[in-house]
């Protein structure tokens, strides 16, 4: 008994460290498809998460700073752009936007 309460004391431990990143994704005025690969490089460490049928992510980024998300649309189209993770819970929602050939992300 004495060891899961010990465990149960450092998931919420390491938790509290984390830095929830969350918002939605659209195409337009349109969710992205839900299944979407979204992740987030902190300092080279990769946190991945999957949109749902309205578009939404979250991810529990460790530690904070500048970070890259990218939005793995299609293989050959995966639009970057970078953000901040704080020690607290960040929304970011996005647009996809089409600039000749290129996709990229804009912060709605």
């Amino acid at each position: 008994m004495k060891s899961i309460v010990t465990m149960l004391l450092f998931l919420s431990a390491s938790c509290a460290l984390a830095g929830e990143v969350y918002g939605t994704i659209t195409d337009g005025s349109k969710p992205i498809a839900a299944g979407i690969k979204v992740e987030i490089d902190a300092s080279g460490k990769v946190y991945k998460a999957e949109t749902d049928k309205f578009g939404s992510y979250r991810i529990y980024v460790k530690g904070k700073g500048k970070c890259t998300l990218t939005v793995h649309i299609k293989k050959e189209e995966s639009p970057s752009v970078e953000l901040f993770s704080y020690d607290k819970s960040t929304r970011y929602d996005w647009v996809l936007e089409t600039k000749g050939d290129t996709l990229s992300l804009r912060r709605k």
